[in-house]
């Protein structure tokens, strides 16, 4: 029986030279210069850390070119609120991995309601969508493309 798995993945190792790139650009660039800012990566959470707020939107900025460049959907990224105290600045910018359970049902009552033969199971941190017509997965697909879930979405495991 056909089906295909819906998974939101980021491979760790792009995301690490995305942020080694940004902390180069951030010690070479002239405002940059001797203020302590940097980019700190644990799991999938970037801390930014810089001596006041404009600098962290810049820093947001360059982060979020990196990422681009090295092809990481910014869809990915949740930046939390700043915290500002007088000589620092700090946020952290959580990087979405996996399909979150309350997405995960979101996609499975989207493939229910589309009324086509499928069926959809949520198994782990991805979606299982099977059916008996090749047709209908792909419609599936294109329809899960189009649906706007806030998290970045490919299909893999595609079977015959």
């Amino acid at each position: 029986m056909p089906s295909f798995d819906v998974v939101s993945e980021i491979d760790s190792h792009e995301l690490a030279n995305a942020v080694d790139q940004a902390n180069r650009e951030v010690a070479n660039r002239f405002d940059f210069k001797d203020t302590g800012a940097k980019f700190e990566l644990s799991e999938f959470v970037v801390s930014l850390e810089a001596p006041a707020d404009f600098q962290l939107k810049q820093m947001l900025d360059i982060l979020t070119q990196k990422l681009a460049r090295r092809s990481i959907d910014v869809a990915a990224m949740a930046p939390e609120e700043p915290e500002i105290a007088l000589n620092k600045a700090r946020q952290k910018v959580v990087i979405k991995h996996g399909v979150e359970t309350d997405t995960a049902r979101k996609i499975v009552k989207l493939v229910k309601d589309a009324k086509m033969k499928l069926q959809a199971q949520i198994q782990g941190d991805q979606v299982r969508v099977t059916g008996k017509k090749r047709d209908d997965l792909q419609n599936a697909i294109q329809m899960l493309k189009e649906a706007e879930l806030g998290l970045p979405l490919q299909f893999t495991n595609f079977r015959d």
